[in-house]
This record gives structure tokens, sequence and C-alpha cells, in this order.
């Protein structure tokens, strides 16, 4: 597996350094690959897998907002045509877009967020220039990000040949967007009203009033739908499941001040683990974090990382210490070492990194409309 992060976050199998103080991890964990990190300084607390590719699911989604979002306005209209439907897998989810009407960036927005629509991901996709222009930038911002476990060939997560991600590439994404304020809101809103078609009058003709109908967050650590608890202080951020992914799921919550960020993929099957696992994750990671020693660390963009890299092109010693989270409305704080710390520190910090390394850092169910199919995606 690959050793962006940190050295110990490329072995298989749990990472966890741990002294006296330290409560234990949840028993009985059963999930292929997961990861809990402080979202502010980047430390990750502990990971399994980190770095296992494995079909992302819907939580894909995640990085598809965080490029094409900001590249079109909220207010932005489109009337959907019949080529930019064309291409979803069987089975996939679908919020209820319509060939031939109009909806707005945000409505579409709504759509993929809260029911996790693959209908509004291909308009959308059509709005940024074709789903092709939409995967090829989709790679790039991963790139850009890091997240080199990633590799996009369907925008809205479906099961293709070679789609991968992975716990710590998800958690780079979901860390990236949440610095934007509406990714926040979208990921954050329980149940809005999406548009429907126009309504008719007795004679049966349409008339200029349209309907609208009800979609609810398929998120049920959100929403506390299907006998799941909603999860104290959670921010957001996605969920998914396909055939090959199985459940997947990224999780961002807030206690006493502290933010965490934790991905869960493909654990025992039951629609309801994925979100039991990662409570008990999070909650262990609100505990542990006092005393627990990093095993590794969520790294800065790129552009953030050359930004301190010095004009000979040498690495800058302290830069596998850099964590890297600021936002808008100080949400997220940007965390990291100074570069011109004295040459001692410098050094002696570079050799303990390499004596205990200090490494640099996604189911669920349909609420309604749940389809499954084979390869097919219902959330």
């Amino acid at each position: 597996m690959s050793t962006v992060g940190g050295d110990r976050l490329g072995l298989p199998g749990t990472q966890v350094q741990q002294d006296a103080g330290s409560p234990p991890l949840p028993p009985k964990l059963t999930a292929r690959s997961w990861i809990v990190a402080d979202a502010e300084s980047g430390q990750v607390l502990a990971s399994h897998n980190a770095h296992w590719q494995l079909a992302p699911a819907s939580t894909l989604k995640m990085l598809f907002a965080d490029t094409v979002l900001p590249k079109i306005a909220k207010t932005q209209e489109h009337t959907v045509a019949d080529a930019d439907l064309r291409g979803m897998g069987d089975g996939s989810s679908l919020v209820g877009v319509k060939e031939k009407l109009s909806y707005t960036a945000h409505d579409l927005w709504l759509g993929v967020f809260l029911h996790s629509g693959n209908d509004a991901v291909h308009v959308l996709a059509a709005m940024n220039g074709g789903v092709d222009k939409t995967v090829q930038e989709m790679n790039a911002h991963a790139k850009e990000l890091q997240a080199d476990d990633t590799h996009v060939v369907s925008p809205d997560g479906f099961d293709m040949p070679g789609q991968v991600s992975s716990a710590y590439d998800l958690t780079l994404i979901a860390r990236s967007g949440l610095k934007n304020p509406d990714f926040r809101e979208y990921c954050a809103t329980v149940s809005a009203k999406f548009p429907g078609d126009y309504e008719k009058d007795k004679a049966g003709k349409p008339t200029k009033v349209r309907g609208a109908f009800g979609i609810q967050n398929t998120d049920r650590l959100l929403t506390g739908a299907d006998g799941v608890r909603p999860y104290p202080g959670l921010i957001g951020v996605k969920n998914g499941f396909t055939t090959n992914a199985g459940n997947t799921f990224t999780g961002a919550a807030e206690r006493d001040g502290r933010k965490l960020l934790v991905t869960v993929m493909h654990p025992a099957t039951g629609a309801s683990e994925v979100y039991k696992e990662t409570a008990a994750l999070l909650d262990w990671g609100f505990k542990a974090a006092p005393t627990v020693k990093p095993v590794g660390t969520l790294v800065p963009a790129r552009s953030a990382a050359n930004s301190n890299t010095p004009a000979d092109g040498t690495k800058d010693p302290a830069q596998a210490a850099v964590t890297a989270a600021s936002g808008s409305g100080g949400i997220w704080t940007t965390v990291a070492l100074s570069a011109g710390a004295l040459a001692l520190v410098a050094v002696i910090t570079f050799l303990i990194h390499r004596r205990h390394p200090i490494p640099g850092l996604p189911g669920g169910s349909r609420i309604s409309r749940r389809r499954r199919s084979r390869g097919g995606i219902t959330d």
C-alpha cells in the first residue's frame, strides 16, 4: 500500500500507538479499511489498512462535489436534455430529475447530497462540460489533494472496472470539501423539497404551477432513520453502497471544540453496521485524542506542499509534519510547523520521525426509492 502520510499507514492491519491512559479500540470492528483523524491538526489517531484501494460507491460523490461545486453558481439553471441522463448504470439511485424540466444547481446539489442521485450528478456533469471532462477534472483534483489511491471512471461512484479509492483518500477529500461552506451546508441538510413536474388542471393540461416533493438525507447518523441513533455533533458527510463496495461512509463530527473525521469501508453485511462502526470509532477518537500518539497525518494538497519547498528544490525537513485544513467561516484551522525552525530542531525531528514514523494522513440504504441490482448503487 501507499505510504503517503507516513510509513505506518502503508502497513497492513491496525495501526495505533496507545499509552496506559488511552482507551482500547472498539471491539469487533469488521470493516476492511477505516481511519480516524483529527480534522484540524491532520493527525491520524488510528487506522486499519488505510491505503487499501477499494470500490468507493457514492462516497466518491464527495470528490465530484469538491471538484465541480465551486465552478457552478447555485442559481444557474439548466433544462435537462435527454442526453444528460444517458450512461447511468442499471440500478442507479435517482432523485427524480426529468427531461425537459429546468433545475437550479442548488436543487441538483440537494439531490446529490441528500438522495445520492446519480441523475443529479449527470446533469451537473453536463453543466460542467460533460462526463468525460468531469472525470478528467476529478482525477486531476485527486492528484492535487495527494489522494493517489483514487482513480475515477464514473463521477457518481457507480461500480466500474478500475474505479477505486481508499479510507485515507476519502478522508482527505472530505476534509477538503468541508472547507467549502456550500459543501458543509448540503451534507448537513436533513431534508428538503425537490422540484417536481408542473401541476395539471382539470382538463389534464399543464399549469404554470410547479409541484415539489420531499427528499431526506440517506445518512442515518444524521437523520436517525431505520433504528440508527443520530450522532451528536455530526457535521456530515457522505454514505454509499454498491455491490462491489458494500457499505461505505465518511463522517465528520465535533465535540468540545475538537473535530474528527472517520471513514469506514466495507464492514460486515447489514446496512446499519457501517454507521455503528463509524459511531464507535468517533466515540473512541474523542476519548483517545488527548493521550494517543498519532500514527500518521493528513497531508496538504500538492500546491500547498510545494509552496513550502525551498528555492533550491530540497525538501523542507519539517514538511513531513505539516498539516493543513484552512476553511471559510473559521471552521477549519491551518496547523503547520514552521519551515524556518532552527537547524538543530529540524535534524532532531527528522531523526525521531525516522525511528518512530509519524506519517501523514467514507453505506447505508436508501430511505425511499431503494434499489438494488447487480453492480448498482442504492445510495
